[in-house]
């Protein structure tokens, strides 16, 4: 008789189990700080707070962060634009703002003149690293499987004009790198690489950058940095290369394991975007295969590059089923958000709340991935 009573009450709390999208719009109204911890209450829980749809829809997510001299904004996108001020709360940086703030591994990095933080500003947890004269490039995790518990593993690269360093959060150790090209294969072997822009893209345990020989080459190449060996590798080549110093060229992730290239050429205004065919292996970049997947020519479309001295400030981008979403500035400075789709413009939005001109401005996914930290060191929270 026990053992009956003890079926029908567990299938009685079966059944009264709320709906999975009831569920998930009474999460995606809690506050973020509380969605740490609601991790733990069970596997369903988990498995809809893992799940990038329910954070996409959450009530607090945004897609883009843009910086300009004072402040710092989050930009959220759908159901409709909103710019938010974004408090800059990193410790030892309540008076300042970085000097350049880059996506990478859904963290920021923020870069001061005596260090950086690598700064998830979702969860509002930072971590400083303090490292005067040098530059941090890149955020990786040490190893193909990242669970949750294994946020001591990342590994960040640094770099200023004569030398690269490798910084272990698990140990916080550093070790020099020369950065050289480990490249086996004859045609790549002892070329001189060069960097087309800072932003790095990590994938799979692995960190990339779009790299060139000659600037004018219509080809372009993806180049990976393998921690392990300590080693710059020609990965694969890229389906287009530049051919105007305005020409816009921007790497990034796609679907979570390939790459997508936005290309726009500064003579014609169209804007291409290629992706890889299949998932990415990253210890093998033999038989990667681009494939166009979105092409754009639209009438009387502005330059997404402007002229010196900001021609280094490439558009910020992500794909959103079958359009196309872009912040960039226009030749006076403002900044605008753009959507594309189906050939043609859907909307084009400035924001003015942003009053400074020339903000800088990066694509940012929100995350429930903690900040790595040392294993000595006290975690910096909010």
């Amino acid at each position: 008789m026990d053992l009956t009573k003890t079926k029908q009450k567990k299938k009685a709390a079966h059944e009264e189990q709320l709906p999975w999208e009831l569920l998930e719009e009474i999460l995606s109204r809690v506050p973020l700080k509380s969605l740490v911890r609601l991790r733990v209450v069970c596997k369903r829980w988990n498995v809809i707070l893992d799940d990038k749809r329910f954070i996409n829809n959450h009530k607090e997510t945004f897609r883009f962060i843009l910086k300009t001299k004072s402040k710092i904004y989050s930009v959220s996108i759908d159901p409709k634009i909103v710019v938010r001020e974004l408090p800059c709360d990193i410790p030892d940086l309540e008076c300042q703002i970085p000097t350049t703030l880059v996506d990478c591994d859904e963290f920021l990095i923020c870069n001061m003149d005596d260090g950086a933080a690598v700064w998830n500003p979702w969860l509002k947890q930072s971590t400083w690293i303090r490292q005067p004269r040098f530059s941090l490039e890149g955020i990786c995790y040490n190893g193909s499987n990242r669970t949750s518990d294994q946020v001591s593993l990342y590994k960040t690269i640094w770099a200023n004009c004569t030398e690269w360093r490798i910084h272990d959060f698990a140990f916080g150790t550093w070790k020099r790198s020369n950065f050289n090209s480990g490249d086996s294969n004859q045609r790549e072997k002892g070329r001189r690489k060069n960097l087309h822009s800072d932003m790095s893209v990590s994938l799979n345990g692995s960190l990339f950058w779009i790299a060139y020989v000659d600037e004018t080459d219509p080809l372009y190449l993806l180049g990976r940095f393998n921690f392990s060996k300590e080693r710059f590798y020609t990965f694969c080549y890229l389906p287009c290369g530049m051919s105007h110093s305005r020409d816009a060229l921007v790497l990034r992730v796609f679907k979570g394991d390939r790459f997508s290239v936005l290309k726009q050429c500064y003579v014609t205004k169209k804007v291409e975007i290629w992706v890889t065919k299949n998932k990415v292996n990253v210890e093998n970049g033999s038989d990667v295969v681009w494939v166009s997947f979105m092409t754009f020519s639209i009438p009387h479309f502005p330059s997404l590059v402007q002229a010196e001295p900001y021609s280094d400030q490439q558009p910020s981008y992500y794909i959103d089923d079958k359009r196309l979403v872009m912040c960039s500035c226009d030749e006076n400075g403002q900044a605008w958000i753009y959507v594309l789709g189906e050939n043609k413009l859907i909307s084009k939005v400035h924001l003015d709340s942003v009053v400074d001109p020339w903000p800088s401005h990066c694509t940012y996914f929100p995350s429930l991935v903690p900040v790595p930290r040392e294993k000595d060191e006290a975690e910096l929270q909010v």
